[in-house]
């Protein structure tokens, strides 16, 4: 029997958004084969007032709107009830953690999560504290909403679901994913394809060589080279990655 397709449930203001994206390129194509599933959930369809507000005017003042609980509350509940596998909340926020590709393999061996896209100037508190979501940012800047940043995490998680991929070493090789031999999360090494000369620029002997030893020597010393200028936090001062010649004292 094969395992059931892993679960999106998307709360959110702009269900629309979501489709057109998802279901192109990798996502659309790991829905094809059964891998992954979403689901969107208008969170103003589950508003009681009369005019089907999912926001209000924040107390203390101050610009903006604020969503409110019951809608989001009652989202969540609607969309929860919906599969019988428990659901591990996500809310998008500038305030979570940074998603980090150590995150993304975590999210990736769940069934299904429930990702909260907020809006406006921010969501009630309140039910915040009574979702007790995991918080995730996408980095340290402000979006309009978290539709943007929930597309992202779909993205990044589905593509590390087995299958979903062409090859099955690709995300391993990625960016972040790609470890020296102490593991250590590098940069990807610069790829290049066919003409062999383009605008007066070749591509590396040694892609050409037929040499796999030498390739792949090639590519670890690219990979912390490139890590070494361009994101160097993420190597530890006592790293024992060898160190490119331009590197050395």
């Amino acid at each position: 029997m094969s395992p059931r397709p892993t679960r999106f449930d998307v709360l959110t203001l702009f269900p629309e958004v979501f489709e057109p994206v998802l279901a192109s390129s990798i996502t659309g194509r790991a829905r094809e084969a059964g891998l992954i599933e979403w689901h969107t959930h208008d969170i103003r369809r589950h508003a009681t007032n009369r005019h089907s507000k999912a926001d209000d005017r924040p107390f203390g003042g101050g610009p903006g709107m604020v969503m409110m609980c019951q809608p989001l509350w009652d989202c969540a509940a609607h969309a929860e009830a919906l599969d019988d596998r428990p659901a591990h909340r996500v809310l998008l926020t500038p305030q979570g953690a940074p998603l980090r590709q150590a995150t993304v393999e975590r999210l990736a061996r769940l069934p299904r999560m429930l990702l909260i896209a907020g809006h406006y100037e921010g969501i009630d508190e309140r039910v915040i504290r009574r979702l007790a979501p995991e918080e995730i940012s996408v980095g340290d800047f402000v979006l309009s909403g978290g539709e943007i940043p929930a597309l992202a995490l779909i993205d990044a998680v589905a593509r590390l679901i087995p299958g979903a991929l062409g090859h099955e070493d690709s995300a391993s090789n990625d960016s972040f994913s790609a470890a020296g031999p102490g593991g250590e999360r590098l940069l990807d090494c610069p790829h290049y394809t066919r003409p062999r000369v383009w605008e007066g620029m070749e591509v590396p002997e040694v892609l050409v060589s037929g040499d796999h030893a030498k390739v792949e020597a090639w590519r670890l010393e690219e990979m912390v080279k490139r890590t070494r200028e361009r994101r160097p936090d993420l190597l530890a001062p006592d790293s024992r990655l060898p160190v490119p010649k331009e590197h050395q004292p």
